[in-house]
């Protein structure tokens, strides 16, 4: 279903269903021969959502039976494996990085399923704002209850839609505008429309005292080739087919869900606001983290750039 400017959504509609498509990518990393990342809570997540698209990623028997069906659906699987792992490496680094650094606040925007309260060791101190839909934070909570988790910072959940006034429920949380903070918009921008992106880095350069840290990552050149968009979505119709035999739901569009529009490249809008800026391509991404893209699959995957940066403390 198309977006639009009210929508909302629970863990398993919508963009909440993207978050558990996250989740089941970082279960198969974590449950892999070698994994990059470990994440014991994305199998817990995937677990108690039930059947799903996301189910394919996380069922070994299921991935080889989809594969029988479509041919290119375990390079497709692989590959966004691959990129979960990765980018779940990138802003574990990231995050771990502030803490070093000596920042105790750390604001999650569209938090999903992300476990970093619960599974980063976070130094005394440090508060973990984590921004997300009532419906989605509420199933991760209860959801880890039932486990037994506890995060090892101080949780402070704001359940809030980001197209509202998140500082004012920000602030209202605790947090504290005078301090430096680490921000990260992770697998968020796509699901804005431009000129949500650009609110979205206003408002986080406005709450940002100097020594903040932000990361993000971003559209990256040519994602709204027409071309390129129309290759994705052809793979993504093949792969919802072959879910779609294998688990009796509904399987999603998640190409309606996300904005192919013009915007302001992050990485510019940071620099020009005083921010030290970083980027790495997806395909940089891979090679530091050890990973390689398979030949044919490189298109497969919408271009994006990983984003981060610090607000130097003026000397």
């Amino acid at each position: 279903m198309p977006r639009t400017d009210d929508d909302s959504w629970d863990i398993t509609q919508s963009v909440g269903a993207t978050a558990l498509g996250v989740a089941a990518a970082r279960a198969a990393e974590t449950e892999s021969e070698d994994p990059l990342i470990n994440d014991p809570f994305a199998r817990v997540f995937v677990d108690a959502a039930g059947k799903g698209m996301w189910s394919i990623y996380a069922d070994p028997k299921l991935l080889a039976k989809a594969a029988e069906l479509e041919p290119e659906v375990g390079a497709r699987m692989q590959l966004m494996t691959d990129f979960m792992a990765t980018r779940t490496a990138f802003f574990d680094e990231f995050f771990l990085g502030a803490a070093d650094a000596g920042v105790r606040q750390v604001v999650i925007l569209a938090a999903g399923l992300d476990a970093r309260a619960w599974r980063l060791p976070w130094p005394d101190g440090t508060v973990v704002y984590e921004l997300d839909q009532p419906k989605v934070l509420e199933f991760k909570s209860d959801t880890l209850r039932r486990y037994g988790a506890q995060p090892k910072a101080r949780l402070a959940n704001v359940p809030i839609d980001l197209r509202q006034d998140w500082p004012k429920a920000l602030h209202e949380a605790g947090f504290d505008a005078s301090q430096p903070a680490v921000w990260s918009a992770e697998g968020l921008v796509r699901y804005l429309p431009a000129r949500a992106q650009d609110l979205l880095f206003e408002r986080i350069h406005s709450l940002s005292a100097q020594g903040s840290w932000v990361a993000s990552n971003v559209p990256g050149e040519n994602f709204t080739d027409p071309d390129l968009v129309r290759r994705q979505r052809e793979d993504m119709r093949r792969m919802r087919a072959a879910a779609a035999k294998l688990v009796d739901v509904e399987i999603a569009d998640l190409d309606d869900l996300w904005y192919a529009e013009e915007r302001t490249p992050a990485d510019a809008w940071l620099r020009e606001r005083g921010w030290e800026v970083s980027t790495a391509t997806f395909p940089e991404l891979m090679a530091r983290y050890g990973r390689s893209i398979p030949d044919g699959t490189q298109s497969l995957m919408p271009p994006t750039l990983f984003v981060s940066a610090q607000r130097r403390v003026a000397s």
